[in-house]
């Protein structure tokens, strides 16, 4: 699963990258001049992305081969893919084809990592694949199930559930958390 989060992100992240001009990452490479990846600074768009493309490609079998160690890799980079979505204000950003894959994996680390229980009612369907996967019915449960804390609940899309669990921004309203606050979904940090 994580193999095939990477691919389908791969494939739908890399044609967007490669049809941006390079003056629209000028100041980024710029900026990477004065990080580890000084080399990198002067590479076209075309070399950066040529990169990015075998990694995601090279990165999904490693990750598979760990049996679940490195999972939370594989969703980090999917979530970064929904950054550069975001910054390009693209749609589909922590959505899209890997989103079942995605809370899927989602379910599996908050378990794994005894996170605080949370109930989610997802508006937006597109969820069945992980319903599946965890051998659940409506409500997705997330983090510790055994938790002797009441499972905090979510009503809304499940992107944007994905940003919570991200630590992203979340635009506006259109969601309804109870039993928790923000801070306390995110995973990463």
């Amino acid at each position: 699963m994580p193999g095939r989060l990477l691919s389908v992100e791969r494939d739908a992240l890399i044609p967007l990258l490669r049809a941006r001009p390079d003056a629209s990452t000028r100041d980024t490479r710029r900026s990477a001049a004065r990080s580890p990846f000084a080399e990198r600074a002067g590479w076209t768009n075309a070399q950066v992305v040529d990169e990015l493309e075998r990694g995601m490609t090279e990165a999904g079998p490693v990750i598979a081969r760990a049996g679940g160690m490195l999972d939370m890799i594989a969703l980090g980079e999917w979530v970064h893919a929904g950054d550069v979505r975001e910054t390009f204000r693209e749609p589909g950003a922590y959505a899209g084809q890997g989103l079942p894959d995605a809370l899927t994996l989602l379910v599996r680390v908050t378990r794994e990592k005894s996170h605080l229980p949370l109930h989610a009612d997802l508006d937006d369907g597109g969820t069945s694949h992980a319903l599946e996967a965890v051998g659940e019915d409506e409500p997705l449960r997330f983090g510790d199930t055994s938790a002797p804390r009441t499972p905090a609940r979510y009503i809304g899309e499940a992107a944007t559930l994905v940003r919570l669990y991200a630590g992203r921004p979340v635009p506006g309203t259109g969601y309804e958390p109870a039993g928790a606050e923000a801070g306390e979904l995110n995973i990463f940090g």
